[in-house]
């Protein structure tokens, strides 16, 4: 079992939830909400696997807060 980790973000205009996986080329989908997001990745990345093997190009660190005054 492999474990991946997706940036989700909102669409204000769409109102659909995009989501993507950070140096996983083609892995990214959206959903009208986050479980749906989450069945469409799952699809997406087991579909991805079976092709080929997948070469990341980087490496998910972490986020961070930004403060400006």
């Amino acid at each position: 079992m492999k474990n991946f980790t997706a940036i989700v973000e909102r669409d204000l205009e769409t109102q659909l939830y995009v989501g993507y996986v950070p140096g996983f080329p083609g892995a990214h989908s959206q959903g009208e909400t986050l479980d749906e997001l989450q069945e469409n990745l799952h699809e997406v990345i087991e579909m991805l696997l079976e092709d080929e093997t997948v070469h990341f190009k980087t490496e998910f660190v972490g986020t961070q807060q930004i403060l400006v005054p």
